[in-house]
């Protein structure tokens, strides 16, 4: 078989009596005293190159997982025998983008803001104009319509899973979060589409992120890397040697107009979920989409006397009613029942829920309403939409997206907070389409001088960006630092030699069992989880969880 097995062949070998799948890591070594070589049964596929094996390798060490979980979703999806002939190279077609192909034209990685309508084409076809391509986009759909944009136009395209034996005949190679593994040519350029997105970090162990794996997957092969988004993620200007920017009109045209809604006048607990301004907007709008990113029922507290929600001295989080005083969950902050702002000791409780919801506006706006979630898409003509975030990902038409909720993302418990509210305001500008005649997006809030309401309201998500880097900065957050989440029944057994370490802490743990461990870089937090000794009950490590 020495003339079908390689570097990264999937083959099969007999162990205790039935045939297991592997892959090959290494050829020509000697074994280790007492190992005793079993003999390889059958050649089942082709499999990852050299370069993707050692990606791999890198990839599990850095999220502190197994490598062959990781070489699993580097492998095809249906096994193949060989690789096809390769193909003559021929020059991709396309006319010249100045901001594309200067970006391009630089080593190492750009960060780009672009408008939320951006058309996406123009960086995939500068990359392929390059020669050799990898691109990588959030989800299985937006992947096969760029796809097929770039095929009209004449580029050869693997769209992956299903062209992986393609990738080394040359050409652009495209994909979601997998695709960051898959063979390709000589590499001459990488772009991440939407890095932003969570869609791109895996949820499984290892839970490696598609973008940092492109960063490094580029780095190695002395290619550009392009990071384009709306709103760049910290994480993404981090790893940027250089960031560049759409024309400020370009990118003030991709938003439509932004309203903000101040309900901090309005009565807690009697003015019901929807402002008169609200409902003047989805009565009147010719197809509107309410936002309400809430399931079931949600609790917030606010203030009788002055409107404000109940929040910690620094306004950054929300604070619950536990055990008579005020608690606020992501840092622990407690004070007596009493608002911060004009010290009034009479506090409300709001509470939402989704299917509630809809049953009011219907009956409030006198029109068709229909709730949209994740496993719901009955809209029919006419009908005022009402969903989670799933509406926000939706095929739809949309004239006006009304937030109803918005302060639930803004206030979050989460260090990512932020960033993930801002997302769900790009994606609302992508789904209303931009600065056009009738266009808006609403935000329902009691906080409107919020740094993420502000940024939106002109127009520009970089101004969140030094205020952020701030405050991760001050709490040892990524970029500044690097985390992990444990879980299981056997964190605590775990996690018990990390007890008094300089080099790492940790955190919890929390009402669920859950620890975050905390230290000033990847590596150093890789070192120090890979060297525990695993106890017998169950584990799961999180490396930079989206939702910590």
């Amino acid at each position: 078989m020495a003339d079908r097995v390689d570097l990264g062949s999937i083959v099969r070998v007999d162990l205790h009596g039935r045939r297991v799948a592997a892959w090959v890591v290494a050829v020509d070594v000697e074994p280790p005293t007492g190992v005793r070589l079993r003999p390889i049964t059958k050649v089942s596929s082709v499999g990852p190159p050299a370069d993707v094996l050692d990606l791999a390798r890198w990839t599990a060490d850095r999220w502190v997982g197994r490598t062959s979980a990781v070489l699993r979703t580097a492998s095809p999806a249906r096994h193949a025998a060989s690789w096809p002939p390769a193909r003559p190279a021929r020059r991709a077609p396309g006319s010249g983008d100045d901001l594309a192909d200067g970006a391009l034209g630089r080593a190492g990685t750009t960060a780009v803001r672009v408008a939320p309508t951006d058309d996406p084409l123009r960086w995939a076809a500068a990359a392929g104009r390059r020669g050799d391509a990898l691109v990588i986009v959030p989800n299985v759909g937006r992947a096969r319509w760029l796809a097929g944009r770039l095929g009209r136009e004449g580029h050869r395209v693997h769209l992956q899973p299903g062209a992986w034996v393609g990738g080394p005949s040359g050409g652009v190679v495209i994909g979601t979060r997998s695709a960051v593994f898959a063979p390709t040519g000589p590499l001459r350029a990488v772009v991440v589409l939407d890095e932003h997105d969570e869609a791109l970090q895996e949820e499984r162990n290892p839970t490696w992120h598609a973008r940092d794996v492109a960063v490094e997957r580029a780095r190695r092969a002395g290619a550009p890397c392009l990071l384009v988004s709306p709103s760049p993620s910290l994480a993404a200007l981090a790893a940027a040697d250089r960031v560049l920017a759409v024309p400020r009109g370009e990118e003030r045209a991709g938003w439509p107009a932004v309203e903000l809604i101040d309900r901090r006048s309005d009565e807690p607990g009697r003015s019901g979920l929807f402002s008169d301004r609200a409902a003047e907007l989805l009565r009147s709008a010719e197809q509107p989409v309410a936002i309400l990113n809430r399931k079931g029922r949600a609790a917030m507290l606010a203030c009788a006397s002055c409107g404000e929600l109940v929040r910690t001295e620094d306004g950054a989080h929300l604070m619950v009613e536990r055990d008579g005083e005020l608690v606020a969950p992501a840092t622990g902050e407690a004070r007596p029942l009493i608002c911060a702002v004009c010290t009034g000791t009479s506090l409300k409780r709001l509470r939402l829920g989704v299917t509630r919801a809809t049953e009011e506006l219907a009956a409030l706006i006198g029109r068709p309403v229909v709730e949209l979630s994740s496993d719901r898409s009955d809209i029919r003509p006419g009908s005022v939409v009402l969903g989670t975030e799933a509406a926000l990902h939706a095929d739809l038409e949309a004239d006006v997206v009304v937030f109803l909720d918005v302060d639930q993302e803004l206030l979050a418990p989460r260090y990512r907070a932020a960033e993930q509210a801002m997302t769900l305001l790009v994606r609302a500008a992508r789904l209303v389409g931009g600065r056009r005649a009738g266009a808006r997006l609403a935000v329902q809030t009691r906080t409107p001088d919020h740094r993420v309401l502000q940024a939106a309201l002109a127009a520009d998500p970089g101004r969140l960006v030094d205020e952020e880097r701030a405050l991760r900065a001050g709490l040892g957050f990524p970029p500044s630092g690097a985390i992990a989440e444990v879980g299981g029944a056997g964190a605590a057994e775990l996690l018990a030699p990390l007890s008094g370490r300089a080099e790492v802490a940790v955190l919890g743990p929390r009402a669920d069992g859950r620890y975050l461990v905390r230290a000033d870089d990847p590596e150093r937090l890789a070192a120090a989880l890979v060297a525990l000794p695993r106890p017998k009950e169950r584990v799961r490590v999180a490396v930079d969880p989206p939702r910590a």
